[in-house]
C-alpha cells in the first residue's frame, strides 16, 4: 500500500505546492517510484503546475476532477461518476510513475454537505450531528483513495491552507505529513497552529480511531533577503527549540527563477531545468526525506517485533 503524505501549513505562500510537485517528480524520476499528486486546494496550484489551463478546462468539462469524486462520495449520484482510475491523469511530463488527481475550483458544495449530514443525523437521533460529521471527516479522503492505494508507492496530498473539511480528512487519512515553511514569523505561527490542530485531531479520535500520523519534518524554502536577517535567525532558533534538529530538513530550497519558469511550462523544475539550483535542492530534499522515512519505518518494524516477542 502507498505511503500517504500530506503537505500542509496553516499559512499560505510558503512554497507548499512547489515542494509537493517537485518532491513527487523526484520520487518518480530519481527513485523510480509510482507517485500520485492529489490537489486538495481550490486554488488548484498543484493542478496548474502540472497541466495547462486549456487541459484543465477540458478535464472539467469531462468531469475528470476530484470534485466529482468528493460529491459522489458524500451524496452518490444517479448517473455514474467516472471511477478514480479514469479521472487520474497519468504520465505527467511523459514521466512514467508521475500521475495527478486534478483538483477543482469548487471541490464540494458546503450547503449540500450540511444538508446530507443533517439528514443522516436525524436518522440516528437529534444529537448525532457531530458523530456523523466526524465519520465523514474520517472516511472521505481515505474512501476516495482506497481503490488505488495499492497502485502507488506514494500518494502526496497537497492540502489547502487553513483547516477545512478536506484538509482535516487528508490528515486523518495520511501516514505522514510535511510542513513546508518560510523563515519568517508568520510562517512559524502557521507551523504552531497546524501542530495544535493535529494534536486536537489525535485527541478527538484517540478512543475510536487512533490516528497514526507522523511528522517527516519541516522543510524551509528560503528567501534570499532573509538569509542573514534578524527575523530569519529568530525564527530558525525558535523552530529548533520547539521541534529539535532531527525534525528540520537540512536541505534548504533556494530562490531560483527557473522554478517560476517551470510553472509557466506546467511542469516541475526537475523536468524542465534538471541542472538548476532549485532542481538540485529538490533532489537533495527528496533524498533526505527518503532517509527520514526509512528511519521511521525501521523503528516501527523494531517496535512491532518487540510487541510480538512480548505477546509470546
Amino acid at each position: 500500500m502507498a505511503h500517504i503524505i500530506a503537505t500542509a501549513n496553516m499559512k499560505g505562500g510558503v512554497g507548499k505546492t512547489t515542494l509537493t510537485v517537485n518532491l513527487a517528480a523526484s520520487l518518480a524520476k530519481d527513485f523510480h517510484k509510482r507517485v500520485l499528486v492529489v490537489d486538495l486546494d481550490t486554488q488548484i496550484s498543484a493542478t496548474l503546475s502540472l497541466v495547462s489551463p486549456h487541459d484543465f478546462s477540458k478535464l472539467r468539462k469531462e468531469k475528470r476532477t476530484l470534485k466529482y469524486l468528493v460529491n459522489d462520495f458524500i451524496q452518490p449520484l444517479p448517473q455514474n461518476t467516472l471511477p478514480i482510475q479514469d479521472i487520474i491523469k497519468p504520465y505527467i511530463g511523459n514521466l512514467k510513475g508521475l500521475d495527478l488527481l486534478p483538483g477543482d475550483l469548487e471541490l464540494y458544495d458546503e450547503f449540500m454537505v450540511s444538508e446530507v449530514l443533517h439528514r443522516k443525523a436525524i436518522k440516528l437521533g437529534k444529537d448525532n450531528f457531530q458523530e456523523v460529521w466526524k465519520k465523514l471527516e474520517r472516511i472521505l479522503v481515505e474512501g476516495i483513495l482506497q481503490p488505488i492505494d495499492k497502485d502507488y508507492d506514494f500518494i502526496i496530498l497537497d492540502c489547502a491552507p487553513g483547516y477545512n473539511l478536506l484538509t482535516r480528512s487528508a490528515l486523518v487519512a495520511s501516514d505522514f505529513y510535511l510542513l513546508p515553511a518560510k523563515p519568517e514569523p508568520l510562517s512559524l505561527i502557521g507551523i504552531q497552529l497546524l501542530e495544535r490542530r493535529i494534536n486536537q485531531l489525535r485527541e478527538s479520535y484517540k478512543e475510536e480511531y487512533p490516528i497514526n500520523l507522523e511528522m517527516l519534518g519541516i522543510g524551509f524554502t528560503m528567501s534570499a533577503n532573509l538569509l542573514n536577517g534578524r527575523y530569519y535567525r529568530q525564527v530558525m532558533k525558535r523552530v529548533y527549540e520547539d521541534f529539535g534538529e532531527n525534525r528540520i530538513f537540512k536541505t534548504r530550497i533556494p530562490i531560483d527563477v527557473n522554478v517560476s519558469k517551470a510553472v509557466d511550462s506546467f511542469l516541475p523544475v526537475l523536468l524542465t531545468h534538471p541542472t538548476a539550483r532549485g532542481s538540485k535542492a529538490f533532489a537533495e530534499f527528496t533524498q533526505e526525506m527518503m532517509e527520514k522515512l526509512n528511519v521511521i519505518l525501521d523503528m516501527k518494524q523494531q517496535k512491532n517485533k518487540l510487541n510480538l516477542v512480548n505477546l509470546e
